[in-house]
């Protein structure tokens, strides 16, 4: 990003980027329960949010608009985050699972099961590849 705007969410449902010169609220990206987790694309043109309703979203930063829902996952968001090349979104539940999504697609294309109670974090290695 070019550090000018930060980028915030919320039990209200919502997550936020905000000019930090104005104060002013930019854009606001609403999910049907509180988001967790809101994070900025390597490019800084999308965001990505995780969320209490069970889903992960990726937005538009111009537009406003959801570009993807990541929805497949039986409980609550905890963490989610972009790939190294900006083709991937990995999720972390509160259905003891983690899942990989393509960005093209959509579609969830690894689930890793292992974990026998909630999962908290998700993190790609520093090449993005796994």
């Amino acid at each position: 990003g070019d550090g000018t705007s930060v980028l915030t969410s919320s039990l209200d449902s919502t997550a936020k980027l905000w000019s930090i010169e104005s104060g002013a609220c930019i854009q606001t990206f609403v999910h049907e329960r509180g988001v967790v987790l809101a994070a900025l694309s390597g490019d800084s043109g999308s965001v990505l949010t995780a969320s209490l309703d069970n889903t992960a979203r990726v937005w538009s930063i111009e537009s406003g608009a959801c570009v993807h829902t990541f929805a497949g996952h039986e409980g609550p968001i905890n963490s989610a985050a972009f790939s190294g090349d900006g083709a991937s979104v990995l999720t972390a539940s509160h259905d003891s699972t983690a899942k990989v999504w393509s960005i093209e697609s959509g579609e969830c294309v690894q689930t890793f099961a292992g974990h026998r109670w909630v999962v908290l974090c998700a993190a790609f290695s520093g090449d993005g590849t796994s």
